[in-house]
């Protein structure tokens, strides 16, 4: 119940709020954004005090804008704080964790996890992994312990190739929050691909070395018989 403190706290009289008057008084208050707005009638007049939404949007503190009435009407206003932006990194079987990176490479066949995690705000609610990629879409759900969930993929594949994000849900006051992440790009790339590679570079820098020592030996030999 929203109360205003003139000499000492009083209960509020709606006359005609919508949300948007609530909405200024929440951020005048430092308490966020207005979620909604509820009447109630009490069963008998009680002392209230009358706020007309005029004054509330001429930016005139709360106070000057009170005068004291007798009502069975009171409002009913729910402030919210927004969200943080929840927190998405990754960490492997050897215990290495990578934070805040925004690309990252790992190797197909190795084992990693996506964690996500947002500081306490609310208790309980949901984080949601979100994968996207060029030719599919997936989610994956699971509930938020102690703010943070994580999502295990023991054997990294191509298809696990994209952009991952996390998303919390949280229900308050019979609304439904969120917020999302940075996006996080994963690639995957084949060992043994990796090896190929290596095997034919060093090759070709082998047969580079034997035919320019051949060439040397014989621009020496040539010189030599002159």
């Amino acid at each position: 119940m929203l109360e205003v403190k003139v000499g000492k706290w009083r209960t509020i009289d709606y006359f005609d709020w919508e949300l948007k008057e609530a909405h200024v008084v929440c951020e005048h208050l430092g308490c966020g954004s207005a979620f909604s707005i509820q009447w109630k009638n009490e069963p008998s007049e009680i002392s209230v005090l009358k706020i007309e939404p005029d004054c509330v949007h001429s930016g005139s503190a709360l106070r000057d804008c009170a005068k004291l009435y007798s009502s069975s009407l009171t409002l009913n206003v729910t402030c919210k704080d927004l969200l943080v932006q929840p927190i998405i990194s990754v960490s492997f079987m050897n215990g290495v964790s990578m934070a805040q990176q925004q690309g990252l490479q790992v190797s197909r066949g190795s084992n990693f996890t996506i964690s996500c995690s947002i500081q306490p705000q609310y208790t309980g609610g949901s984080f949601q992994l979100t994968f996207t990629s060029s030719n599919m879409a997936y989610n994956y759900t699971q509930p938020a312990v102690n703010h943070s969930a994580h999502f295990l993929f023991p054997a990294a594949e191509p298809a696990h190739q994209g952009n991952y994000s996390c998303v919390y849900h949280v229900y308050i006051f019979y609304h439904d929050l969120s917020s999302e992440s940075r996006l996080l790009s994963v690639t995957v790339s084949d060992p043994k691909h990796s090896d190929v590679v290596k095997v034919v570079v060093i090759t070709l820098v082998a047969l580079l070395v034997i035919v320019f020592m051949i060439l040397g030996l014989h621009l020496y030999r040539q010189v030599s018989r002159q």
